[in-house]
């Protein structure tokens, strides 16, 4: 026998959807150009709105870097963890902890609004290699693509460096580390030297060498951003592969509002959707049974779902509601506009 509520479920699925007007206004957009746009809204607001006095709190899941003093409108929610967890271990099992459990929920209310979107769309160190990624374009460089064995190894690296973003703090806390460390993630992170520059904010431009400590972390730190810099001309978004908070994202991802879904019932696995993946991800052209398709190092930057010409075979929702989704009027649209690949 029939629920009463099974009669109730088509309206509820039209609830659900956006008005067909405006599904096909927003599947048929020149995404890459949509796409550009938002992110030099982003880039602006994140790297400059500290200048207008904009203040967004000290939890933002995204790369609004402390170390730019004048210009961040909010921090980087990575750099007041570290110092909380470096407190005194006696502190942290007190009144410590408190403070760390609400600077997470604040976190985790910013992030499920648009999940790994964040680094896709929001993140000024991606929008910063999509940028040397059309330089490279602009020379007529070749890119590089790791090997899938590679590719695999790689994965596990942005784990290591959250673990030892979080086991460091603890350590200095509990004495066994010197302060000299301070924020270790933080210190090597390219966003330190790149992001207050962009603010002509020149001072993270220097080695420090007032303790043995800060020669080690602030010589990493430019090593790493010599590497980001040189690593993102050859290899698209090459930094996310390492990246801690992606990792800390898709550990939070479950309950998150937006999402990118595939139906594989109606994917030819043509392979359009890897090629244009900038993190090389198999699984959105392989797997046609797991309707989560997003895996840990997506970045969720939709140019997957733009790329296919399949309808309906991939799709973002919003809170169960379709907001993007691959068509084939769209797809033939952005191929006669010319889709970057």
């Amino acid at each position: 026998m029939k629920s009463s509520l099974d009669g109730m479920a088509p309206n509820w699925r039209q609830r659900l959807t956006l008005p067909r007007g405006m599904r096909d206004a927003i599947n048929g957009v020149d995404f890459n150009r949509f796409r550009f746009w938002l992110q030099i809204f982003f880039f602006v607001l994140l790297v400059y709105g500290g200048f207008t006095g904009l203040n967004l709190g000290n939890n933002l899941p995204t790369f609004s870097c402390g170390y730019n003093q004048n210009g961040r409108p909010g921090v980087c929610y990575l750099l007041p963890l570290q110092h909380q967890l470096a407190m005194p271990t006696k502190a942290l099992l007190g009144y410590a902890s408190l403070t760390i459990l609400s600077g997470l929920f604040i976190f985790f209310l910013w992030f499920i609004v648009l999940n790994k979107g964040w680094c896709g769309f929001v993140c000024p160190l991606g929008t910063v290699q999509d940028w040397i990624t059309d330089l490279r374009v602009k020379m007529g460089a070749r890119f590089t693509r790791y090997s899938q064995a590679s590719f695999e190894t790689l994965s596990w690296i942005k784990y290591v460096l959250l673990a030892l973003m979080i086991v460091i703090p603890l350590g200095i806390g509990a004495g066994y580390f010197s302060h000299d460390l301070g924020a270790p993630y933080c210190m090597i992170c390219p966003a330190r030297l790149i992001i207050p520059t962009l603010a002509l904010n020149f001072d993270q431009l220097v080695l420090d060498f007032s303790s043995p400590g800060k020669i080690v972390m602030t010589t990493l730190g430019a090593i790493t951003t010599g590497l980001f810099l040189a690593g993102s001309f050859v290899k698209k978004r090459f930094w996310c592969f390492f990246c801690p908070m992606s990792a800390f994202h898709y550990l939070l991802s479950k309950p998150a509002f937006f999402r990118l879904i595939k139906d594989g019932d109606k994917c030819t696995r043509c392979g359009d959707c890897y090629t244009v993946c900038d993190l090389q991800i198999k699984e959105i052209a392989d797997d046609v049974k797991n309707p989560q398709i997003m895996m840990d190092d997506c970045i969720v930057c939709l140019k997957c779902v733009a790329a296919c010409p399949e309808q309906g075979a991939l799709k973002a929702t919003f809170a169960g509601r379709t907001v993007f989704e691959s068509t084939e009027e769209g797809f033939i649209k952005r191929m006669e506009k010319g889709t970057r690949a």
